[in-house]
């Protein structure tokens, strides 16, 4: 496909970026989607600053293409992590779960190019005015974390489009070449895929966590927690744990309680399918094979042209 402003902005083939999911995204799977033609992002959200770096260091090995580094605003150690993203020269930084403005300037003075992930046009306008490079429009769909508003990604792209000047990523519900084309028509320059990778070979999630994912059908997901931060997780006995609580009007400590530490890892990483926190997308009902990253790619290209194509039949 010719370039766009997303391909030119981080210098890869495709307007393609695999999202830096937590426990999914290592170098494996970076530098994978990066040599496909896409944007492999590492997560830094379930990494300690030492894991990081040594992440980055192996991606940079694996890949002579860009790849970037994903990094929740949330977590402890931003400081460590931002020094470290500088220190070894990543050239892309997605942030996430906090305010764009603490960050960005600091990043681009050191010549790294910034995105920002928004559930909103209310944060997709603070984004553009701290100044990032380019944001990311996440509907309710999306696995992970989410926004509080339950806004899809239909209703987000084109709104956020209006009032946002920027290079604009679609992400939630995005796993195919027709929805890439789909979300691009709404009005977003590219798309952000993260599901879809949870179900790759280079993924470093945990074989069960990948299996339960193809077998996934529709409703088998839920957004709840959003006392603490709203996030999208598979029905299992967790989750069963979750609604019990909320029948018996837990509070927000309560909850807390209940998620303890390390939920998430147990899950996805450890493959503790009962106890553990399965963060996952509703289009996980569409996917139905583990498969390598650069073929991931691949088929999504190629049925995103063919569709393209199509497209003037419809009518």
């Amino acid at each position: 496909m010719p370039h766009n402003r997303i391909t030119r902005l981080f210098n890869i083939r495709y307007p393609l970026i695999q999202a830096g999911m937590v426990w999914a995204s290592g170098w494996r799977l970076a530098a994978a989607v990066s040599d496909a033609g896409g944007l492999g992002l590492i997560g830094a959200g379930s990494m300690y600053p030492d894991i990081l770096r040594e992440h980055i260091r192996k991606c940079q090995a694996a890949t002579d293409q860009p790849f970037g580094v994903n990094v929740p605003m949330l977590y402890p150690d931003i400081d460590k992590v931002m020094d470290i993203i500088r220190d070894e020269g990543v050239p892309i930084v997605f942030t996430s779960a906090g305010n764009p403005k603490t960050w960005t300037a600091a990043l681009k003075r050191s010549g790294i190019t910034v995105v920002h992930v928004v559930s909103s046009v209310k944060f997709a306008l603070k984004a553009q005015e701290a100044g990032v490079d380019a944001v990311v429009a996440e509907g309710f769909e999306a696995g992970g974390h989410n926004g509080r508003d339950e806004t899809t990604t239909m209703a987000l792209i084109p709104s956020v489009r209006e009032k946002v000047d920027l290079p604009l990523l679609a992400a939630g519900g995005i796993a195919t070449g027709r929805a890439m084309l789909a979300a691009m028509v709404l009005g977003a320059d590219g798309v952000q895929v993260g599901s879809r990778f949870v179900a790759s070979e280079e993924a470093s999630s945990h074989p069960a966590f990948k299996q339960r994912v193809v077998e996934a059908e529709e409703g088998d997901t839920r957004l709840t927690l959003k006392e603490l931060a709203p996030v999208r997780l598979l029905k299992n006995k967790f989750y069963s744990d979750i609604e019990s609580a909320y029948a018996n009007c837990a509070t927000p400590e309560d909850l807390k309680t209940l998620l303890g530490r390390a939920r998430a890892k147990r899950g996805m990483f450890e493959g503790d399918l009962e106890e553990g926190e399965l963060e996952i997308g509703q289009v996980s009902a569409i996917i139905r094979d583990i498969l390598p990253a650069a073929e991931i790619v691949r088929q999504m290209m190629s049925e995103f042209e063919a569709a393209r194509k199509q497209v003037p039949d419809l009518f």
